[in-house]
């Protein structure tokens, strides 16, 4: 069985892997598809460098921007992360809110069609400019199934339509492989608390110099580089260009943030196994107890397995 800290962005998924890990021996295997981009650091909330130094962490910064990563991708990183935990008598703990990550990992995977190189590039050429409200209208006609999902997997099922004439949806089933792993699933919301921790979680990236990070990414990374696509670095990039203000682009990425949100909820709400979810509330009396059975539960952690916090 392997433990998975999920939940939607700003819940404070991270924080709980890092509480669980000083008390733990653990290695986390990121679960993010923002966190997989070197360089994008601020914005995708990643763990800070001293954090890192102190837990092992799998599945951040393995891509450069302009790469696309797939779900496959992940699914052979998380699987080699696994293997390596368990021989070094780790505990493997997932955490991120990258849904379709985590389904890939517990749920029948899919081959991916090979399509023609210059094809991709003009279709990707083409989606680059719409928006994703319009992206969106796209997949509900092409692949309603998955038209509740992110920029970048609107483009995928979209750019799998058109080229190839079959749904990414209907492939997933019948390209079907057998699972390896049982998820035990701790699913943290703070509920009408979000949004709170939304605004002041954006205000604090930019007062640690999101802007900065941004300028210098746009020298070396093109417009149209994959890893744009994290939530609000697009919005931030108009605000270094002079087009926002400080207070209306912390705004426009607070709502962009919220909408994303609002579909990790839906996902987590339609996709994940309840029988096998601990449903909590960050900060909540009681969370640590709360959280330490759950991974007690997780893991059948023997107490060989545990040592004291760091």
């Amino acid at each position: 069985m392997i433990p998975v800290v999920c939940g939607p962005t700003a819940a404070g998924k991270s924080e709980i892997a890092l509480w669980l890990a000083a008390r733990h021996d653990v290695l986390i295997i990121s679960a993010d598809s923002r966190q997989v981009y070197r360089g994008f650091d601020i914005g995708t909330g990643k763990p800070s460098k001293s954090e890192q130094a102190k837990v092992p962490h799998l599945g951040i910064d393995v891509m450069d921007p302009t790469q696309r990563y797939s779900a496959a991708a992940w699914t052979m990183m998380a699987t080699a992360a696994i293997a390596e935990a368990r021989h070094a008598g780790r505990v493997p703990l997932v955490v991120g809110g990258t849904g379709f990550y985590i389904k890939s990992l517990f749920q029948p995977l899919w081959e991916e069609p090979e399509l023609a190189t210059a094809a991709r590039a003009a279709v990707e050429s083409a989606l680059a400019d719409v928006s994703t409200e319009e992206l969106r209208r796209w997949c509900s006609s092409l692949d309603p199934a998955r038209a509740h999902l992110g920029r970048s997997q609107l483009m995928r099922a979209v750019e799998i339509a058109l080229l190839t004439g079959h749904r990414i949806s209907d492939l997933h089933k019948s390209s079907a492989a057998k699972a390896h792993y049982t998820p035990h699933y701790l699913l943290l919301d703070p509920g009408l608390t979000l949004p709170t921790r939304m605004a002041s979680r954006t205000a604090a990236m930019f007062d640690a110099g999101w802007c900065d990070e941004v300028r210098r990414l746009m020298q070396s990374v093109p417009a149209d580089a994959p890893a744009w696509n994290a939530s609000g670095y697009r919005t931030v990039r108009q605000h270094v260009e002079g087009a926002l203000d400080r207070a209306a682009v912390i705004e426009k990425i607070v709502i962009e943030t919220r909408q994303y949100a609002k579909r990790q909820r839906t996902w987590f709400r339609n996709q994940v196994d309840n029988e096998r979810v601990t449903r909590l509330a960050p900060q909540a009396p009681g969370w640590e107890d709360a959280v330490e059975h759950w991974f007690e539960q997780a893991t059948d952690e023997a107490p060989s397995t545990k040592h004291q916090a760091r």
